[in-house]
């Protein structure tokens, strides 16, 4: 099967035609970002040899660089294209692990930082639990309450993604404490007994959560992580519980009932699950959930299933508590991907990072602990952030990019299920929400031979769980990048598999 895309960029159904980019074309497109790059430009493969140079340099200093893919040249790359250090550009489709909202070096951001009126929270990053700087108030309610997922009145920064988590879950068990007391007051025993980690002051709560889950690296989120060995090996858990997410099947069309009955037999294993925990003394206080499980392989479940699971929460008393760290911030297609599930009433506690900049927790008036110093660091996020997600916040809304989003994702998603189609042998399991996408490859090896032929050819992926590819462009991500990464896929399989790559004469329209 060919893949074929008409002048304007459409995708042809059901057939389509691979077909040769032109920068003349891709010159014809409305832009999200200025002054745009018009495509890949590989000068080496990747690392290439100034990478692998530093590289060498830097393995001098931290012996932490097995992780190190190339070094960047950040002051070169603009939108959706990454510049690395040895003058490649890649269309990037991975984004600093899914955390660039709308573009490398998006003026608006750029302004941010040059404005004076700015410059003093960079250079002196407050202390916000103690000396807020004057203006943090409206900056927050600007950048983090305009968009608060509905029915949740506050909001805490914090530095990252596994700080927001280890937050989150603090305050689900000091609320779910609250309750137990009714009201009484906090013992001197419970004060005293605290300090020296026994009961009452220690509680023996515990979070649920789920296999194939990321949730970060700090103890508690790490408890709840159970994606890879790497994350966890040779460092102590809690014994908290945790259950089986959904593993659905592809394409959900042809899976409905068993989808439906594996989403129930999870559902049953986590009403188990709690009522084993509970019955041990060891109370089951919140479940907590990712919306798409990304680092375990970009794992779905229906809307139903997380309402289910609300449900079970509500039933025993227990805390909602969504990790969107990876996922919020518009890349499904929504602001927030929880917001798709049309829950009966607010999640509880919504965590946050990534694309949003600066970490932190959604929560509301029920989830407030009282007194100073209970939920607190010696930053508590980055103002600096704030400033900039103030107006990632007023470019998402001024130029349409959450409706870009959805739009380019069902764009995205077609041709994804063209290429498993087109090439059955190797890719498989196309999913995925607004652009927020995967898709399985046939085995480790050949993912990482693509990932490879990929970079090589000037896009830039991700991988994820066994065999997945995963898909974290930028909000500004649109149709013609689509066309850009489909006509390298095609490339890179020919280059694997020895077949000649077919390449039609181009529509003449485009020229």
């Amino acid at each position: 099967m060919a893949v074929r895309i008409n002048a304007v960029g459409k995708l042809i159904r059901p057939r389509l035609k691979l077909f040769e980019f032109d920068v003349r074309f891709a010159s014809q497109v409305t832009r999200l970002f200025p002054d745009e790059y018009d495509g890949p430009l590989m000068k080496t493969e990747v690392p290439g040899p100034r990478s692998k140079e530093l590289l060498a340099r830097y393995d001098n200093c931290n012996k932490n660089v097995d992780h190190v893919v190339f070094f960047c040249d950040y002051n070169k790359s603009r939108g959706n294209y990454l510049v690395d250090a040895d003058g490649n550009r890649l269309l990037d489709l991975f984004t600093q692990v899914a955390s660039v909202p709308i573009g490398y070096n998006h003026p608006a951001l750029v302004a941010a930082v040059q404005d004076p009126s700015n410059l003093s929270v960079f250079v002196n990053r407050p202390a916000l639990g103690v000396h807020p700087n004057e203006d943090l108030p409206e900056r927050v309610e600007n950048a983090l309450l305009s968009v608060a997922p509905r029915g949740l009145n506050r909001v805490q920064t914090m530095a990252c993604g596994a700080c927001s988590v280890e937050n989150a879950i603090k305050l689900a068990f000091c609320w779910f404490r609250k309750k137990q007391r009714k009201g009484a007051p906090v013992s001197e025993e419970e004060l005293q007994s605290c300090l020296t980690n026994q009961l009452p002051g220690t509680t023996p709560f515990t979070i649920l959560s789920f296999r194939g889950a990321f949730h970060g690296r700090t103890l508690g989120a790490l408890t709840c992580t159970h994606s890879k060995w790497v994350h966890k090996l040779d460092i102590p858990s809690l014994d908290w519980p945790y259950a089986t997410f959904p593993r659905l099947k592809y394409p959900l069309s042809k899976y409905a009932e068993e989808n439906r009955e594996e989403e129930r037999r999870c559902l049953y294993e986590v009403r188990m699950t709690v009522e084993k925990y509970n019955a041990e003394g060891k109370c089951v206080a919140g479940v907590i959930t990712e919306p798409i499980q990304s680092e375990g392989g970009d794992n779905h479940a229906s809307a139903e299933f997380f309402q289910g699971l609300q449900e079970i929460c509500k039933e025993y008393g227990m805390a909602f508590i969504i990790d969107e760290v990876q996922t919020g911030g518009g890349s499904c297609g929504t602001f927030w991907a929880h917001e798709q599930w049309n829950l009966p009433s607010p999640a509880d506690l919504v965590c946050f990072s990534k694309k949003m900049l600066t970490g932190g927790l959604y929560y509301n008036d029920d989830f407030a602990v009282d007194g100073g110093h209970r939920m607190f660091n010696t930053w508590m996020g980055d103002p600096g952030k704030v400033v900039l997600l103030e107006k990632v916040v007023e470019t998402i809304q001024k130029d349409g990019l959450v409706q870009n989003v959805h739009e380019t994702g069902e764009y995205l998603q077609d041709n994804l299920k063209c290429l498993e189609d087109t090439y059955p042998d190797i890719f498989s399991s196309s999913r995925g929400v607004g652009t927020y996408c995967a898709i399985d490859v046939s085995d480790p090896v050949t993912l990482q031979r693509v990932i490879q032929g990929m970079r090589n050819r000037g896009v830039q992926l991700g991988s994820c769980g066994q065999s997945s590819i995963r898909f974290r462009p930028t909000l500004v991500f649109q149709k013609h990048h689509v066309d850009i990464l489909m006509d390298v896929f095609h490339r890179v399989v020919a280059d694997i598999t020895g077949e000649d790559s077919m390449h039609p004469q181009r529509n003449a329209a485009s020229k």
